[in-house]
């Protein structure tokens, strides 16, 4: 037959666990700060969109820059075919 711990030793095993800790981050608190979970940072791609969405002119600052490098990247693509469509006419001759 196994034995059976008595119902009061879980709690009193709690309160004691509690007493440690308390005792642990008078004696201790460096340590104890250094071991207590923390949310993470947020990652500096959400920053900078929170940057974005709370001020006005940072956004519109940005949002030009978009647009000069997508009509930027838009003209070098339409640069790059309209050469594979038409190469030029000392190539059409020979």
């Amino acid at each position: 037959m196994r034995p059976t711990l008595a119902p009061h030793v879980p709690v009193r095993l709690a309160l004691a666990v509690g007493a440690v800790e308390v005792h642990l981050r008078s004696r201790f608190p460096r340590i104890m700060w250094a071991l207590t979970p923390r949310r993470p940072e947020p990652a500096a791609p959400f920053a900078e969109l929170q940057r974005i969405e709370m001020d006005p002119e940072y956004r519109a600052r940005y949002l030009a820059e978009l647009n000069a490098l997508i009509v930027q990247n838009g003209e070098a693509a339409v640069s790059e075919l309209r050469q594979a469509i038409r190469p030029d006419t000392a190539e059409r001759a020979a």
